[in-house]
C-alpha cells in the first residue's frame, strides 16, 4: 500500500475547520483524502517504522511503512550572469522539483530553469531518483546587459542590480556616474520603447545621451529672459540687458522749436 504521509504523522489543521486539529494524518485508499489515524501497532525497523493505522473516520484498518529519505548527490550547475560553476548538493531522494522553484545556497539565492532527467530530456517537475541535472539561475541579483550610445560611439557592459528592480523606457537613469535615456528595453521578445520591464526579464538596456540644455540657443530677447529665469542659460546671479534690447533715444530733425511768447 503506497501511503502519502502529512509530517510523518503529525498533527494536522484541518482547511475546512481551523479549530479542528488532526493527529497521525496520512492518505486513506477509502475516503480517498488527508485523514487522522489511529496506531494500532508500531515496530521499529532500522531509522523507520512499521505501522498498523485506524482511519478514525471510515474505520478501515492498513498499514504503513514510514522511512527516512536516501540522500542523493545531485549535480547543479549555477550561472551568475555570465559565470557558471557545477556543483553536488545532498538531496532526499524523495525530493521534488519543479521549475521555478527557488533555493538557497552559499548565502545566494538561486532559480530553477531547466531539469533534465536520466534520458537528458527537459521536465518541468521531477523526482530527484529521476534527475541527472539541474540548472537554476541567481535570483537575488540579477546581470543586466547594457549598451550606451553617446555619438557616433557604443560600448557594451552590464551591471548587477536587485531582483526584481524595474526600469521604464524612455525615462532617465544615473549610470558609471553619467545620467543616460532609457532608449530601449530587449525583453527577449523583441525592443520596447515604452512600458516598464523588471531586471531578470530584461535581455539587454540601450541607453542613449538625454538631451543637452547647455545648448538651448534663445531667439529673441523676450525668450532670452525667460530662459535665465527658467535656469536654461545657467546661474546668472548678475544678469545684463542684452545689446540687441537696449533701445536708444531718436531726436527727430525735424522737431519744432517752442517760441518765447512776446512781451
Amino acid at each position: 500500500m503506497d501511503c502519502g504521509i502529512v509530517d510523518s504523522m503529525s498533527e494536522y489543521v484541518a482547511e475546512d475547520d481551523q479549530d479542528e486539529i488532526l493527529e497521525n494524518v496520512t492518505y486513506c485508499a477509502e475516503c480517498d483524502e488527508l485523514a487522522g489515524h489511529e496506531i494500532l501497532k508500531e515496530r521499529q525497523v532500522g531509522s523507520g517504522r512499521d505501522l498498523l493505522i485506524k482511519c478514525i473516520t471510515c474505520n478501515s484498518i492498513a498499514n504503513l511503512s514510514i522511512r527516512e529519505p536516501k540522500l542523493l548527490r545531485l549535480p547543479f550547475i549555477l550561472t551568475d550572469g555570465p559565470h557558471s560553476n557545477r556543483v553536488e548538493l545532498e538531496i532526499d531522494d524523495d525530493e521534488k522539483f519543479s521549475i521555478g522553484d527557488i533555493f538557497e545556497e552559499s548565502d545566494m539565492q538561486w532559480q530553477i530553469n531547466q531539469i533534465l532527467d536520466t534520458d537528458g530530456r527537459k521536465q518541468d517537475t521531477a523526482i530527484a531518483t529521476s534527475v541527472s541535472v539541474i540548472s537554476a539561475l541567481r535570483t537575488d541579483m540579477v546581470r543586466v546587459k547594457v549598451t550606451t550610445t553617446s555619438g557616433e560611439f557604443s560600448d557594451s557592459s552590464s551591471m548587477l542590480v536587485d531582483y526584481g528592480t524595474k526600469f521604464t523606457a524612455d525615462t532617465q537613469i544615473d549610470y558609471q556616474g553619467e545620467t543616460w535615456r532609457i532608449r530601449a528595453i530587449h525583453t527577449g521578445a523583441g525592443r520596447t520603447l515604452r512600458g516598464t520591464v523588471e531586471a531578470q526579464n530584461i535581455k539587454r538596456i540601450y541607453l542613449h545621451e538625454p538631451p543637452n540644455v547647455e545648448h538651448f540657443e534663445p531667439k529673441t530677447p523676450r525668450e532670452r529672459r525667460q530662459a535665465w529665469k527658467e535656469g536654461k542659460l545657467g546661474y546668472n546671479p548678475n544678469p545684463e540687458i542684452p545689446k540687441e534690447v537696449t533701445k536708444k533715444r531718436v531726436t527727430p530733425s525735424n522737431k519744432r522749436k517752442r517760441k518765447r511768447p512776446r512781451k
